[in-house]
Protein backbone atom coordinates (compact mmCIF):
# COMPACT_ATOMS: atom_id res chain seq x y z
CA UNK A 1 0.00 0.00 0.00
CA UNK A 2 1.67 3.27 -1.19
CA UNK A 3 1.81 5.79 1.76
CA UNK A 4 2.58 9.78 1.25
CA UNK A 5 3.68 11.75 4.32
CA UNK A 6 3.35 15.49 3.68
CA UNK A 7 5.05 17.26 6.57
CA UNK A 8 5.92 20.99 7.41
CA UNK A 9 8.97 21.87 9.25
CA UNK A 10 10.60 25.18 11.05
CA UNK A 11 13.58 23.67 12.51
CA UNK A 12 13.94 20.55 10.78
CA UNK A 13 12.44 18.06 13.72
CA UNK A 14 9.38 17.63 11.62
CA UNK A 15 10.96 16.73 8.62
CA UNK A 16 13.65 14.11 10.59
CA UNK A 17 10.37 12.54 11.93
CA UNK A 18 9.04 12.20 8.14
CA UNK A 19 11.85 11.18 6.63
CA UNK A 20 12.55 8.77 9.51
CA UNK A 21 8.93 7.17 8.62
CA UNK A 22 9.18 6.91 5.34
CA UNK A 23 12.57 4.86 5.66
CA UNK A 24 10.58 2.95 7.93
CA UNK A 25 8.31 2.19 5.48
CA UNK A 26 9.92 1.82 2.74
CA UNK A 27 11.82 -1.63 4.23
CA UNK A 28 7.69 -3.34 3.56
CA UNK A 29 6.11 -0.86 0.77
CA UNK A 30 6.10 2.08 -1.02
CA UNK A 31 6.07 5.43 0.47
CA UNK A 32 7.38 9.24 0.20
CA UNK A 33 7.42 11.98 2.18
CA UNK A 34 7.20 15.54 0.93
CA UNK A 35 7.12 19.02 1.91
CA UNK A 36 3.77 20.87 1.62
CA UNK A 37 5.13 23.10 -0.46
CA UNK A 38 5.73 20.44 -3.22
CA UNK A 39 2.29 19.05 -2.48
CA UNK A 40 -0.12 18.89 -5.53
CA UNK A 41 -3.18 16.96 -5.76
CA UNK A 42 -1.54 14.43 -8.55
CA UNK A 43 0.59 13.25 -5.65
CA UNK A 44 -2.85 11.56 -3.52
CA UNK A 45 -3.69 9.52 -6.64
CA UNK A 46 -3.17 5.82 -5.55
CA UNK A 47 -2.23 6.49 -1.83
CA UNK A 48 -3.67 4.15 0.04
CA UNK A 49 -2.43 6.16 3.06
CA UNK A 50 -2.39 9.79 4.06
CA UNK A 51 0.06 10.96 6.88
CA UNK A 52 0.20 14.68 7.60
CA UNK A 53 2.64 16.39 9.99
CA UNK A 54 3.76 19.94 11.74
CA UNK A 55 5.42 21.41 14.36
CA UNK A 56 3.27 22.86 16.73
CA UNK A 57 3.02 26.42 16.22
CA UNK A 58 0.93 28.55 18.89
CA UNK A 59 -0.95 25.38 19.70
CA UNK A 60 -1.64 24.86 15.66
CA UNK A 61 -0.26 23.65 12.63
CA UNK A 62 1.73 26.01 10.83
CA UNK A 63 -0.44 28.24 8.01
CA UNK A 64 1.19 25.83 5.06
CA UNK A 65 -0.20 23.12 6.91
CA UNK A 66 -3.05 24.58 7.79
CA UNK A 67 -3.76 26.28 4.13
CA UNK A 68 -2.90 22.17 2.33
CA UNK A 69 -5.69 20.42 4.30
CA UNK A 70 -8.09 23.55 3.48
CA UNK A 71 -7.15 23.01 -0.65
CA UNK A 72 -8.38 19.64 -0.51
CA UNK A 73 -11.37 19.31 -1.99
CA UNK A 74 -14.06 17.99 0.02
CA UNK A 75 -14.68 14.33 0.14
CA UNK A 76 -11.31 13.65 -2.00
CA UNK A 77 -9.73 11.33 0.51
CA UNK A 78 -13.19 9.37 0.19
CA UNK A 79 -12.57 6.72 2.91
CA UNK A 80 -8.44 6.84 2.40
CA UNK A 81 -6.62 5.78 5.70
CA UNK A 82 -5.26 9.16 6.98
CA UNK A 83 -2.70 9.53 10.09
CA UNK A 84 -1.79 12.98 11.59
CA UNK A 85 1.29 13.53 13.65
CA UNK A 86 3.11 17.06 15.09
CA UNK A 87 6.14 17.99 17.00
CA UNK A 88 6.20 19.47 20.21
CA UNK A 89 8.04 20.46 23.30
CA UNK A 90 7.05 18.45 26.42
CA UNK A 91 5.33 20.39 28.60
CA UNK A 92 5.76 18.59 31.90
CA UNK A 93 9.32 19.26 31.55
CA UNK A 94 8.32 23.34 31.30
CA UNK A 95 6.38 22.93 34.06
CA UNK A 96 5.21 26.04 33.70
CA UNK A 97 1.14 26.62 34.91
CA UNK A 98 0.31 29.21 32.16
CA UNK A 99 1.79 26.93 29.19
CA UNK A 100 -0.14 23.79 31.07
CA UNK A 101 -3.66 25.87 30.84
CA UNK A 102 -3.06 26.89 27.31
CA UNK A 103 -2.12 23.34 26.44
CA UNK A 104 -5.45 21.55 27.88
CA UNK A 105 -7.35 24.77 26.42
CA UNK A 106 -5.81 24.74 22.75
CA UNK A 107 -3.69 21.15 22.43
CA UNK A 108 -1.65 20.57 19.90
CA UNK A 109 -1.36 20.91 16.05
CA UNK A 110 -2.01 16.37 15.72
CA UNK A 111 -5.40 16.64 17.02
CA UNK A 112 -6.80 19.32 14.18
CA UNK A 113 -5.08 18.05 11.73
CA UNK A 114 -6.37 14.71 11.93
CA UNK A 115 -9.80 16.30 12.25
CA UNK A 116 -9.89 17.96 9.27
CA UNK A 117 -7.97 15.46 7.24
CA UNK A 118 -11.91 13.16 8.49
CA UNK A 119 -13.64 15.86 7.22
CA UNK A 120 -12.15 15.52 4.25
CA UNK A 121 -13.22 12.39 3.91
CA UNK A 122 -10.34 10.22 5.54
CA UNK A 123 -10.68 7.29 7.84
CA UNK A 124 -8.35 7.57 10.32
CA UNK A 125 -5.94 4.77 10.70
CA UNK A 126 -4.19 5.61 14.57
CA UNK A 127 -4.63 8.91 17.00
CA UNK A 128 -3.18 11.96 16.43
CA UNK A 129 0.30 11.31 17.70
CA UNK A 130 2.74 13.93 19.54
CA UNK A 131 6.49 13.21 19.31
CA UNK A 132 8.80 15.42 21.17
CA UNK A 133 12.15 17.87 20.62
CA UNK A 134 14.17 18.80 23.50
CA UNK A 135 14.23 22.35 23.36
CA UNK A 136 12.27 25.30 21.07
CA UNK A 137 14.36 24.53 18.28
CA UNK A 138 14.75 20.38 18.71
CA UNK A 139 16.88 18.36 18.43
CA UNK A 140 14.31 15.36 19.00
CA UNK A 141 14.57 13.50 22.30
CA UNK A 142 16.20 10.81 22.27
CA UNK A 143 13.91 7.64 21.08
CA UNK A 144 11.35 9.82 19.93
CA UNK A 145 12.60 9.29 15.88
CA UNK A 146 12.54 5.23 17.03
CA UNK A 147 9.24 5.86 18.70
CA UNK A 148 8.12 7.61 15.24
CA UNK A 149 9.02 4.67 12.78
CA UNK A 150 7.07 2.41 14.98
CA UNK A 151 4.06 4.39 15.28
CA UNK A 152 3.89 4.56 11.57
CA UNK A 153 3.28 1.09 10.91
CA UNK A 154 -0.10 -0.12 10.39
Amino acid sequence: MKTLIVYDSVFGNTKNVALAMEESLKENGEAAAVHVGKFHLGLLEGVGVLVVGSPTRGFKPTKEIAGFLDKIPAGRLGGMKVMAFDTRSDVKKIDNKILNFMVKRFGYAAEPIGDKLVKKGGKLAKSPEGFIVSDTEGPMVDGEIERAKNWIKL
